[in-house]
């Protein structure tokens, strides 16, 4: 009876702080209003009415590292839209073996619909495919949010989740856990990268444009 009692207890203790550690910390605007928290070639990302687009294919970054974090925006696709949000960039001068990119995708487009899996929309780009497609069509915003916690990662699209990540298993920088290949440019093996780094956003890549909004993030 008193291990019962004691397995209830600590049963309750574990979801009290699972809880608390959620709730730490409150929302903060990720950019400011003028871009002056953030690193980004000169002229080619720009703000207007709270919405940020850019010109060419070049990232934009927060000055700030994080770790522990929620990101929650939203963004609106274009006819073939390929783009995406990236997270634990330990380097932004070769931010694509040295990150993690939650993929953003025009998954109508004929030549992302019939891509691999782990090219569209909400998947972590060339490493895990998302449950299923939930990306509106363009135009129309869609909201997403990324919890990032140590190696954990999970990726809620349009009011369902769709993917979630233990970066641990992902041991090898050619292979999948499933077998499937890696991209030979995506090299470093997710159980090496560091999981705290700039947050970053990609430009307009492939030709079409990405616009982004209320973008904010929660420490925990």
């Amino acid at each position: 009876m008193k291990t019962k009692n004691f397995g209830i207890v600590t049963l309750l203790v574990l979801i009290s702080a699972t809880t608390l550690f959620a709730q730490s910390g409150k929302w903060q605007q990720l950019f400011t209003d003028n871009l002056s928290n953030a690193d980004y070639p000169a002229g080619i990302w720009t703000v207007e009415s709270g919405v940020i687009t850019a010109s060419e294919d070049q990232c934009i970054w927060t000055k700030k590292d994080y770790d522990n974090f929620v990101l929650d925006l939203e963004f609106k696709t274009a006819d073939g839209t390929n783009s995406g949000v990236i997270v634990y960039c330990s380097n932004t001068d070769d931010w694509i073996p040295n990150s993690v990119e939650i993929q953003i995708a025009d998954d109508y487009a004929e030549k992302w619909a019939n891509s691999d899996k782990t090219w569209q929309c909400a998947a972590i780009f060339g490493h895990l495919a998302a449950s299923e497609s939930r990306v509106k069509k363009p135009g129309k915003w869609n909201d997403m949010t990324v919890t990032c916690i140590d190696k954990k990662i999970t990726v809620k699209l349009n009011g369902k989740v769709v993917t979630e990540m233990d970066m641990a298993l992902w041991t090898s920088g050619t292979k999948n856990p499933d077998g499937t290949d890696i991209p030979s440019w995506l090299s470093t093996p997710f159980a090496e990268l560091p999981t705290k780094g700039k947050i970053g956003f990609q430009g307009k890549h492939a030709g079409a444009p990405i616009w982004f909004r209320n973008i904010k993030v929660k420490e925990l």
